[in-house]
């Protein structure tokens, strides 16, 4: 979605956190940085309102005047602040990081090479998910049973610029593409379609894995200490997901959902 598209909408809807209310031109404003994503007038005013339900906390525990003026940066820090103070995040342990380890080998190998090619189904801004997603199944189950009809339809459909060579992306290393994409194409072992689409920010892929390259395996000792830091931020994570879904059963929140406690501030 981009200015214009934003700009172009009319009424939008306000919300309010215990009274407090966020208005439309506050989310208008907030939601250019959220441009590139679907829905941007919902993850703003998301954004905006788990802010101020943090804010709302941090007075009510002394940390900040409840008249003080404050920007973005200050309330930022605030945030993180009241996040310090409030949760509580076990530290992952050598036990905890050799079983993750022991327990995703795939994911632990240096030099590893995919050769892959893949069908985009694109997902544009404020555009409806259900259509997009139904014609990409139709896609995927057609392919699973005639899979030499691939590169033909990633010619005719794909909003790839790789759809000129049928979809092709070349060899692809770790690191190469968005996680979630690099996920389903490395942390496995299968060849051929994969069998289920794989949803990133850019929309839906049909995903075809020709050939491997294993690559070596990562020394434990090497690994221990991104581990830890992953699994750290993993639990960090879940642990703000839960107090801020506590914190929203006790608001009266109005124009937005909180209770998954999934959004910019928490990812």
């Amino acid at each position: 979605m981009n200015d214009a598209a934003i700009e172009g909408i009319e009424a939008i809807a306000p919300a309010s956190v215990n009274g407090v209310a966020i208005g439309a031109e506050a989310i208008r404003e907030e939601s250019r940085l959220y441009r590139d994503e679907p829905d941007a007038i919902g993850s703003a005013r998301r954004a905006l309102a788990l802010r101020e339900l943090l804010r709302q906390r941090a007075v009510a525990l002394g940390m900040v005047d409840a008249r003080a003026e404050l920007d973005d940066a200050a309330v930022d820090a605030l945030v993180d602040a009241l996040i310090a103070r409030e949760v509580s995040v076990p530290v992952p342990t050598e036990a905890d990081c050799r079983r993750y380890y022991d327990g995703h080998p795939a994911r632990f190998r240096r030099n590893e090479i995919v050769y892959a090619s893949h069908i985009l189904f694109a997902v544009t801004g404020g555009g409806a998910l259900a259509p997009v997603r139904h014609h990409a199944e139709q896609t995927l189950r057609r392919l699973l049973s005639e899979p030499e009809a691939f590169e033909a339809a990633a010619r005719e459909m794909s909003n790839c610029p790789s759809a000129g060579v049928g979809g092709s992306l070349g060899q692809l290393l770790r690191g190469d593409s968005v996680p979630e994409f690099e996920q389903a194409v490395f942390d496995g072992e299968a060849l051929g379609v994969l069998p289920s689409l794989v949803r990133t920010r850019f929309g839906f892929h049909i995903v075809r894995i020709e050939r491997r390259v294993p690559g070596d395996a990562v020394p434990f000792d090497e690994a221990s200490a991104e581990i830890a830091h992953f699994l750290g931020e993993r639990v960090r994570h879940k642990a703000i997901q839960q107090y801020i879904a506590i914190l929203a059963a006790q608001a009266s929140i109005v124009g937005v959902a909180l209770g998954e406690a999934n959004g910019p501030l928490v990812q």
